[in-house]
């Protein structure tokens, strides 16, 4: 028997996203009756449907657990989940740059090694790569558990909390390193298990048994913990059952040097790029107390499912990047990034028009009184919808080994955000804070879009990209009409009802008019053949 590592060995094993080699991806393809791009293409949709799911999940499963702790807490609620969402999300930032950038080298090494036919070298990068996030993380950690009373005094947060999300860092940053190297793989089945479904789930299970014995903050941000041990545990098995087949090789020399200095820029820029969505509300909760802190943490919450998808389909494409960039495919790159955007807008579309149309009812999710937040939200969504129009922009760059320039857009967009905040916060409070996000986002894509071409000489636009207009503006404008209709009624039935309505009309609507005549054909391609060739 050959190894997977022999050079001479036919096809070497590249796994598509639902765990099949990409030989099997290219048979589809040529039984399609598609050529290369087409084929990579039809990789990335069939693991961005199977995401879907997981996606969804997801998007419950953190809605979920912040509904539950509006409502189990009370008249206290909206200040608990204030708090809650203020450590938990203080311990995901940070713990962005403990991974030292090793999650996306994670995944940049491993595309890059299996694209030359060598996917055993992977299992010593990412071995490599925990260890370098596990030392760094460790460290910042007990720094975070020492400061923990001094921030929770500029913060307004229990201490005990703060030290709970600090014991959390080294889980969060492990889990998400090894989720990477799957990643390299394209294989997006781990991440939906081990992270999009597993941590979020586990928490709201964790949570309510641990607020049998205490129901507190501090708790329920212990809890939160729990959760990425969880998720780390669960996505080491999946690691070493996906690479069980590859053979063993050592990694090259001098290793441990490059990825040290591929990390070194997405430490700071990747602790900034989670700053980032959160820095305007750590601002306004050093001005603001009580009830105004968790509707607008609700409001962040809701704005940021816009970019689900976007990340879905960015961690997919990644390692396509990766891959093509290396062998310098730039033409079938740019062809990727312009159909990859254009499907990440579309599929953000009925979200950003439910949410645009309904603030009101979706907030009311969390509670009577979240409603309040209706015109933070909106202000907040033309923050994100920017974010998603640029496509994948940033793992371009990041994935291109342009780490240093993506910390120039990072560090320049949090002062921006900062410097914004503690202007406009003062004066006009969550709207400031909100005011300060949507324009940093803004400025802050069109600066990586720059970037991107001017390294990579490709950008996300081409002409088809305009075919969105319609089915958005035919499902906004039913949106409106349903929206008006059920109004004065009971909030489920609004949300429900504009959402159904909207969603199949956009629908149709994309399938007659956004589509480019030759997705239509491969779709009906994909849908005749199926059933007797699958």
């Amino acid at each position: 028997m050959t190894s997977p590592n022999d050079p001479t060995a036919s096809p070497p094993l590249d796994p598509t996203p639902d765990g099949l080699p990409r030989a099997e991806g290219a048979a589809l393809g040529a039984l399609l009756g598609v050529g290369e791009g087409a084929k990579d293409h039809l990789t990335i949709l069939s693991g961005t449907a199977q995401n879907i799911v997981g996606l969804a999940v997801f998007v419950l499963a953190s809605f979920g657990m912040n509904i539950v702790i509006a409502r189990a807490f009370g008249e206290e609620g909206r200040r608990v989940l204030g708090l809650v969402t203020l450590a938990t999300q203080l311990a995901f930032v940070v713990a962005g740059a403990t991974r030292f950038g090793m999650d996306m080298a994670a995944v940049r090494r491993v595309a890059i090694e299996v694209g030359k036919g060598e996917p055993g070298r992977s299992r010593a990068v990412v071995r490599l790569a925990v260890a370098i996030s596990v030392i760094v993380s460790l460290a910042v950690a007990a720094v975070a558990f020492a400061l923990a009373a001094p921030i929770a005094g500029v913060l307004n947060a229990p201490t005990a909390a703060l030290r709970a999300a600090a014991i959390a860092l080294p889980f969060v940053a492990v889990a998400q390193v090894i989720l990477g190297g799957s990643r390299g793989l394209k294989i997006m089945r781990d991440t939906l298990v081990a992270y999009w479904v597993g941590q979020p789930v586990s928490w709201i299970v964790l949570s309510l048994i641990a607020w049998t014995f205490s129901k507190t903050v501090t708790a329920t941000v212990i809890t939160y913990g729990a959760s990425w041990l969880v998720a780390t545990i669960v996505a080491w098995f999946l690691w070493h059952r996906d690479t069980a087949r590859f053979g063993h090789l050592p990694a090259e020399q001098g290793e441990v040097r490059a990825l040290m200095r591929y990390g070194a820029p997405r430490a700071p820029a990747a602790l900034l790029s989670q700053a980032l969505f959160y820095t305007d509300f750590f601002v306004l909760s050093a001005y603001t107390e009580g009830p105004s802190l968790g509707v607008y943490a609700a409001s962040v919450r809701v704005a940021q499912a816009l970019v689900l998808f976007l990340t879905a389909v960015s961690h997919m494409f990644s390692p396509f990047v990766a891959d093509l960039h290396e062998r310098g495919e730039r033409d079938r790159l740019n062809g990727l990034f312009k159909a990859i955007t254009r499907w990440t807008l579309a599929g953000t579309i009925p979200l950003l028009l439910l949410f645009m149309v309904a603030p009101g009812p979706v907030l009311q999710v969390f509670g009577a009184k979240f409603q309040t937040g209706t015109a933070w939200l909106r202000i907040l969504l033309v923050g994100q919808i920017v974010n998603v129009s640029v496509g994948a922009a940033g793992f371009v760059l990041i994935m291109a080994g342009r780490t240093g320039w993506d910390l120039v857009v990072y560090a320049s967009s949090f002062a921006l955000d900062l410097g914004l905040s503690l202007v406009l916060v003062p004066r006009f409070g969550p709207t400031g804070a909100a005011v300060a996000q949507a324009t940093t986002l803004a400025l802050s894509n069109a600066f990586r879009v720059a970037l991107v071409w001017r390294f990579v000489r490709i950008q996300p636009y081409d002409r088809h990209y305009a075919r969105l207009a319609v089915p958005a503006a035919v499902a906004g404008a039913a949106m409106v009409a349903v929206h008006a209709a059920l109004g004065n009624g009971p909030w489920p039935v609004d949300l429900t009802g504009t959402a159904l309505v909207g969603g199949l009309v956009y629908l149709v609507a994309l399938v007659t008019a956004g589509l480019t005549p030759t997705e239509k054909a491969t779709i009906l391609r994909v849908l005749r053949r199926r059933p007797a060739s699958v």
